[in-house]
């Protein structure tokens, strides 16, 4: 088994609390915002993949994001809701950024490949980023090696054989049922906490 790299400073940001997190950031702690967009990157990046944006067109909104949260954070009101308003601030930047894009693509609104982003598709997009954000927020609460584990046999095509993950993880092969369950019970506790269940 391969030794764990040692935490950074930024690991340790990374694991607060967003109410503490939210609360360096303010106070100019750039280690803080780093961990801050480390922690949200994959949620911030998610959303214009699922409006359909071009990777480079998802980069662009993604750093146009960053420069928001970096310029409206002393407005956030309450730290819990971090997430939420991340969804909102990115889902806001995705609309207006499709409305241009329509508006320089087709110049007859009547066109039928002018496409309407109709609320119900829109209120999917953002349900489905809250969730993937509950289900990134559970897997970071859990040890390290629950992590792995999870990721070998549930986010991985095709799971790996209880072998491979043992081997992988440095324990016996009978082991792995055993601290599989313990770590999907874990998962579960975390999962009632945010309400995902």
């Amino acid at each position: 088994m391969s030794p764990q790299p040692a935490s950074t400073q930024s690991d340790k940001w990374k694991a607060w609390p967003d109410r503490k997190l939210v609360s360096e950031c303010l106070k100019g702690n750039e280690e803080a915002w780093s961990a801050l967009i480390d922690k949200y990157k994959r949620l911030i990046y998610s959303i214009p993949v699922k409006y359909g944006f071009s990777p480079d067109e998802a980069t662009d909104i993604f750093q146009a994001v960053c420069l928001e949260l970096l310029s409206e954070l002393s407005k956030l009101r309450k730290p819990e809701a971090l997430p939420k308003w991340i969804i909102q601030i990115t889902a806001h930047k995705c609309f207006h950024g499709k409305r241009e894009k329509q508006r320089t693509d087709v110049t007859d609104p009547n066109d039928p490949s002018f496409e309407q982003s109709t609320p119900a598709q829109a209120e999917r997009i953002l349900r489905e980023a809250e969730d993937e954000q509950k289900l990134r927020q559970v897997l970071a609460a859990l040890p390290d090696r629950c992590q792995e584990l999870i990721r070998m046999l549930f986010f991985e095509e095709p799971a790996r054989p209880y072998a491979e993950v043992a081997r992988a993880l440095g324990i016996a092969t009978g082991s792995v049922g055993f601290i599989r369950q313990r770590c999907l019970d874990r998962a579960r506790k975390e999962f009632e906490k945010v309400g995902f269940l």
